[in-house]
């Protein structure tokens, strides 16, 4: 199922893992990578995984995709959950590595049906617990 535009086919570990973790809960974030003109599952975090460890499981010079299940508590005290988009490109990752994931951000993200909130981030700085709790609020 390779995209016409990037050429990118999409892993059915992705897909899979992903719904496992929007309906079943079983973990706190994925990441994936493109290897060999398509992208698969990079690493997976358990449900009692925190967001530090999902930012120290991504590499400071790669880009990749992530997706992680934020949990919050509204003003009103409500638990709540959203399922957040991350596209990690460091600024020293290589120009054409950056490129590749660009280019095929939209098509990978239309696979995982669920994503409430999306986010871009060239340094940690960027994808703060802050402003991924700002974002969810």
């Amino acid at each position: 199922m390779a995209n016409a535009a990037s050429g990118m086919a999409v892993d059915d570990q992705c897909k899979l893992k992903f719904l496992e973790l929007k309906s079943k809960r079983n973990y706190r974030f994925i990441t994936y990578k493109i290897e060999d003109q398509q992208v698969i599952v990079d690493k997976i975090g358990g449900p009692d995984e925190t967001y530090e460890d999902f930012t120290n499981s991504l590499p400071g010079d790669e880009c990749r995709y992530a997706v992680f299940d934020f949990d919050f508590t509204t003003d009103e005290n409500c638990q709540k959950s959203k399922i957040f988009f991350i596209a990690w490109s460091p600024d020293t990752s290589k120009v054409r590595m950056k490129m590749v994931y660009a280019s095929s951000k939209d098509r990978f993200k239309r696979e995982l049906d669920g994503i409430q909130l999306e986010l871009q981030a060239t340094d940690p700085s960027e994808m703060s617990f802050d402003i991924i709790k700002a974002r969810a609020l």
